[in-house]
């Protein structure tokens, strides 16, 4: 039975199925961003406290620059190297393995199997990274060069750089999550088994 109070909701939802279904989809992944600001900045100090931070990681060259630009050292000067690399890796990750059972078993309420599901989701997980990371390459350096360079902020800026770079992250992946959760978690008609054995009545042994 409906709680009273979620009943307007649910009225809303037998209305517009398609708008609700998003809207939840909105909040799941709000509620995700909210997760990776608070961990971003914990796994970047922590990260930021070893040598990780002098390693660069600058993989998969495109003409002059790289997919996966992060020159060794700290942040203005430095791309933050692996440490950084590493930071925002892991918070996406931690945050996608909990929206991959909310949004699964929430919103979309699949019904379908839940491995296949898994796999489509961990190949939508890759084309998102390139994606963010490729687009990265253009907003990072002037996002982190705008609040602690040129406003003056110094640690202020590199968290509000943290904060806008996990945002726009966020917008890629609901640009490119949406449309593929879409199919990856669809549900399916379920057979109603145990109505269709009522219907047909008890069998009796011997009765012919």
């Amino acid at each position: 039975m409906t709680h009273p109070l979620l009943r307007p909701w649910q009225r809303f939802a037998d209305r517009r199925p398609e708008t609700a279904q998003f809207l939840v989809f909105m909040g799941v992944n709000t509620a995700m961003t909210v997760l990776q600001l608070a961990l971003m900045p914990v796994l970047k100090a922590w990260f930021n406290g070893t040598e990780l931070v002098d390693v660069p990681f600058q993989v998969m060259a495109i003409g002059d620059s790289f997919v996966f630009d992060y020159p060794a050292g700290a942040l203005p000067e430095g791309g933050g190297g692996l440490a950084y690399f590493l930071a925002v890796q892991l918070t996406i990750a931690v945050a996608q393995i909990i929206n991959f059972f909310l949004q699964r078993n929430v919103t979309f309420k699949s019904n379908t199997n839940p491995w296949r599901a898994a796999a489509w989701y961990a190949v939508a997980y890759v084309v998102i990274t390139f994606v963010a990371a490729v687009a990265q390459g253009f907003y990072k350096t002037p996002i982190y060069d705008l609040f602690i360079e040129a406003w003056g902020l110094g640690a202020t800026g590199e968290t509000l750089g943290d904060v806008t770079t996990m945002l726009i992250n966020a917008g890629i992946s609901v640009l490119v999550f949406y449309p593929i959760f879409k199919v990856i978690f669809r549900r399916e008609p379920e057979a109603d088994g145990a109505q269709a054995a009522v219907d047909a009545g008890p069998v009796e042994a011997g009765v012919r």
